[in-house]
């Protein structure tokens, strides 16, 4: 077991390891005194996990609410925090309770967000259960749901008061699911860590393989390792620039194209394999149009080919440019796109919004 401290307008542990889940109700307590929790998972991971945190939490003294929902992106949204906010007040929420989330990306940010609102703000907890929330959506504080709009466009800064990262969840995982977390864990080799990128790549679909699902022994320690260098990237980004103005930025790297690739897709494709395509249209039209001198196109594409995550973008520039508009980098007549100088280099770019279009075409 391994910790990592954060230290933001929140200070909180991050606890990485295996068989973490029993003993929920122990780590909880550490933090926030026994009250009234309502965990938030959706209906996949509740049949999976609910009843060994649930009891885990209630022997050390809480009492226990819970919200399920539809598994998947449709129901980020603001309908889903309105029904979790409706339920803790109609239980007697107060300031002093707590939410917990129990699963994946879509469940963190919906339920920090909610924390985040209920009261002005109640403390929240995130247990990850997929590889993409434990290497990066679970840290950092960023909440938030999906508008008609676009993505993630109804949001607040909240951090967590712990992240308990029970690896042995990632055995539950499809290898499709798992390639989610993967693309997180490229972008940040991609931005700042090259032994990092040189280490995915090294194991490419090898770090995760059929014998690994449900059974925990067969879990590979390189793959804890990965969280805890993607998990310390953060850490270090976040207690620099914790409101998302300077460095923190450059995490956003393939996220512009990405939101809009998964908006277009109608959210059939999922947050990670839509970053992999934002990262390898950003690499290429950063190259092909001089804005970069050095052509890191061919690392992303192999890397992403070593996995064998799809390639090719199936929307145009002009349906991609269309929704990446309404993005939240977006300010005034710019918007800020990361793009990619060199593995482990990467440096913000404000670009005119009647250029992004061109900027797409040139990546695709």
């Amino acid at each position: 077991m391994e910790k990592i401290q954060v230290s933001a307008s929140r200070k909180y542990d991050i606890i990485i390891g295996r068989d973490l889940l029993k003993d929920t109700g122990k780590y909880v307590s550490q933090v926030i005194s026994p009250c009234k929790v309502c965990i938030i998972t959706d209906d996949i991971v509740y049949g999976l996990y609910h009843h060994m945190v649930c009891s885990s939490l209630t022997d050390a003294g809480f009492e226990v609410f819970r919200f399920i929902f539809e598994k998947g992106e449709r129901s980020k949204n603001i309908n889903t925090v309105s029904s979790i906010l409706e339920l803790m007040a109609e239980n007697d929420f107060t300031r002093s309770d707590a939410i917990i989330a129990l699963g994946g990306g879509i469940t963190g940010d919906v339920a920090g967000f909610a924390a985040s609102i209920f009261l002005r703000g109640i403390q929240f907890v995130q247990i990850p259960t997929t590889f993409l929330a434990a290497v990066d959506s679970s840290v950092g504080g960023k909440t938030g749901v999906n508008l008609q709009s676009g993505k993630n466009l109804a949001g607040a800064f909240w951090q967590p008061s712990l992240v308990l990262c029970d690896c042995n969840t990632f055995a539950t995982l499809t290898y499709e699911i798992f390639l989610d977390g993967v693309a997180e864990a490229v972008k940040y080799g991609a931005i700042l860590d090259k032994s990092l990128f040189d280490l995915l790549m090294l194991h490419g679909d090898k770090l995760f393989n059929s014998s690994m699902v449900g059974n925990n022994d067969c879990l590979s320690d390189t793959l804890i390792q990965i969280v805890k260098q993607c998990v310390s990237i953060k850490r270090d980004i976040v207690m620099e620039d914790e409101r998302d103005t300077g460095i923190r930025q450059l995490l956003n790297f393939g996220h512009t194209i990405g939101h809009a690739i998964e908006k277009c897709s109608n959210y059939s494709i999922t947050h990670g394999h839509a970053v992999a395509l934002g990262m390898l249209i950003v690499s290429k039209a950063s190259h092909k149009l001089g804005l970069c001198q050095t052509d890191c196109s061919l690392d992303i594409e192999n890397i992403l080919m070593k996995f064998n995550f799809p390639i090719t973008c199936p929307f145009t520039s002009e349906e991609l440019s269309h929704i990446a508009l309404k993005d939240k980098k977006r300010a005034g007549d710019t918007i800020t796109l990361v793009l990619p100088e060199s593995i482990e280099h990467c440096y913000l770019k404000k670009i005119d919004i009647s250029d992004l279009k061109t900027f797409i075409s040139a990546g695709l």
